[in-house]
């Protein structure tokens, strides 16, 4: 970086302005190829501080101390990390090896947390970590990764449930399928238009 700031003082000082104008373009162009590439997924408000990614990077099994068997602040501060920079996917390797069971499948929880939350800003993160959870072949993540996708796609509690045939009403007017009759014992009119609703 020295050696950049030498030349573009040689530059500088030159008659030139053509060379003064391509000096600082290439010092601009060469500040932002050497910047590390970090794939954030939120905004800077949720992101976590980065000294606590430097810290898990060069210490994967801090994240697990500072839990200390609370899963839920585990999987929270996974997502966390992961969503801020996705340099934090490969160290999570090495957190595995010194994880108990209930601890990796709030990893997967987290893995899949921080998978969702890249969809819509990083799509690319978001494929790089379930080809990450595809490639541990770790069953304990897998089921913490695929619990906390059916739990995402469940119904909210309180919003209505959608119609099902267990739910459907049933009375005079509900299609009753091939039987009909109070007791379902009768064969339905197969040829009987069916009710349009209201």
């Amino acid at each position: 970086m020295s050696a950049i700031l030498i030349k573009l003082d040689s530059l500088l000082r030159g008659s030139l302005p053509v060379l003064r104008i391509a000096a600082v373009i290439a010092v601009a162009v060469s500040a932002t190829l050497s910047a590390p590439a970090q794939a954030q997924c939120v905004d800077r408000a949720e992101r976590a501080p980065s000294s606590a990614v430097s810290a898990f990077v060069s210490d994967p099994s801090v994240l697990l101390r500072q839990s200390k068997n609370d899963r839920d602040k585990l999987s929270g501060r996974l997502t966390g990390l992961l969503v801020t920079d996705i340099a934090a996917l490969d160290p999570v390797r090495d957190m595995l090896r010194q994880a108990s069971q209930a601890d990796r499948v709030a990893i997967g929880a987290g893995l899949h947390r921080a998978e969702e939350r890249c969809i819509a800003t990083k799509p690319d993160v978001a494929r790089r970590i379930s080809e990450f959870v595809a490639k541990l072949h770790d069953g304990s993540v897998l089921k913490g990764y695929l619990t906390d996708e059916d739990a995402a796609a469940a119904p909210v509690p309180g919003s209505p449930a959608p119609a099902t045939a267990s739910n459907a009403p049933a009375g005079p007017g509900a299609s009753a399928g091939l039987m009909s009759g109070e007791w379902k014992t009768e064969l339905a009119d197969p040829f009987k238009p069916v009710p349009l609703p209201e």
